[in-house]
């Protein structure tokens, strides 16, 4: 038995879900979200709640996912995700043209990120850039692909770093007099 999975996730007021045998629809105000069920799962809508039923205990674990899923999907739909990062170097900078990101690195080039369908970001200060959308694993996903093009360093502490990551600082060489 799965103590996630067995949870109700409240409706919150102007969103629908739309069941169907193989995935749930869910629309709200920022847009629409489809969300997979697995064979074996289905869902149910009672006195404002929405529950992912299980017709075995083998599909347990299933059942806990594909509740949070559509949890997050709700969420996503009404109240949206972010992002926070922020850039910590000498010449580190960020730009937004269009759809594509322009990070200045370090390296001899600039990169130029292209953002997916659905995830919008906002530059500002030139330093800290807001990843925002409605699809959660998109805007982590995107947050974390930026993030990749210069990790933290340990020693200098440069790079693309979450807003509130806590980084360990190293010390450098100890044998230098």
């Amino acid at each position: 038995m799965s103590r996630i999975g067995e949870l109700p996730i409240p409706l919150p007021a102007g969103t629908e879900v739309g069941i169907e045998p193989d995935r749930l629809t869910v629309q709200g105000p920022k847009g629409q979200l489809t969300v997979p069920v697995p064979p074996g799962l289905g869902a149910e809508i009672e006195n404002g709640t929405l529950r992912i039923t299980c017709a075995k205990a083998a599909n347990a674990a299933l059942q806990g996912l594909t509740r949070a899923l559509a949890s997050n999907s709700l969420t996503g739909v009404t109240a949206g995700f972010t992002k926070q990062l922020e850039i910590v170097g000498v010449g580190y900078r960020a730009q937004k043209v269009g759809r594509v990101l322009v990070l200045q690195l370090g390296y001899s080039h600039p990169v130029e990120v292209l953002l997916p369908e659905g995830v919008d970001a906002t530059v500002t200060g030139n330093t800290k850039i807001e990843v925002t959308g409605i699809d959660k694993q998109a805007v982590g996903q995107t947050a974390a692909s930026i993030r990749a093009l210069r990790k933290p360093d340990p020693y200098k502490q440069k790079g693309v770093r979450y807003v509130g990551e806590r980084l360990r600082h190293k010390e450098g060489k100890s044998g230098a007099a």
